[in-house]
């Protein structure tokens, strides 16, 4: 199979189902987000040393491949995608919680940081929260599976959480926003 086919040369992408759309489609905006999302979440897992987190990260980033083919679909076409189920929230909800446990409460707002293994977490969350607005717009216009922007949404929680986590492994202070 060649990598390149050409057909997209005209700034237009196939659907899974054969509908075309043009590149910049708000559908197409919204699976590419999450498949940017997805790169990102391999750069932050690759920063990683703990196994069991990196496995963790990585059962996510195959529910975004699920995420995608389900909003690479041709909605007007009966087709069998795989599911986003309430127990894949539930796991994020579980490890969020786990966490919680250990931090300190918030107060205040924090600045995003906390060394680079933090910041990345940060980068996570902040795609998942452009990936979250792009599926919003999508639900205006076609149907969504309600789980799936349940998911985004919990999914860009658990990437601040994440985040305060790695910043504290790192010895980092939480650097609280002070307004002026």
């Amino acid at each position: 199979m060649k990598i390149y086919t050409k057909t997209g040369d005209q700034g237009f992408t196939s659907l899974y189902g054969g509908k075309r759309l043009k590149k910049d489609d708000i559908r197409i905006e919204a699976y590419g987000t999450i498949d940017e999302l997805n790169a990102f979440i391999g750069l932050c897992a690759s920063s990683l040393e703990n196994k069991d987190l990196k496995l963790f990260l990585q059962k996510i980033q195959s529910r975004l491949f699920t995420i995608g083919s389900n909003l690479a679909s041709d909605p007007e076409k009966e087709m069998i995608t795989p599911d986003i189920l309430p127990a894949d929230i539930q796991d994020l909800e579980l490890k969020i919680d786990e966490w919680d446990q250990v931090l300190p409460g918030l107060r205040y707002f924090i600045l995003p940081g906390g060394g680079e293994r933090a910041s990345y977490a940060h980068v996570c969350r902040t795609v998942c929260r452009r990936a979250e607005r792009r599926i919003i717009t999508l639900a205006e216009y076609s149907d969504v599976e309600p789980l799936i922007i349940t998911y985004v949404n919990r999914l860009s929680d658990f990437f601040f959480v994440l985040s305060r986590i790695l910043g504290r492994e790192n010895g980092e202070e939480e650097i609280p926003w002070i307004p002026r």
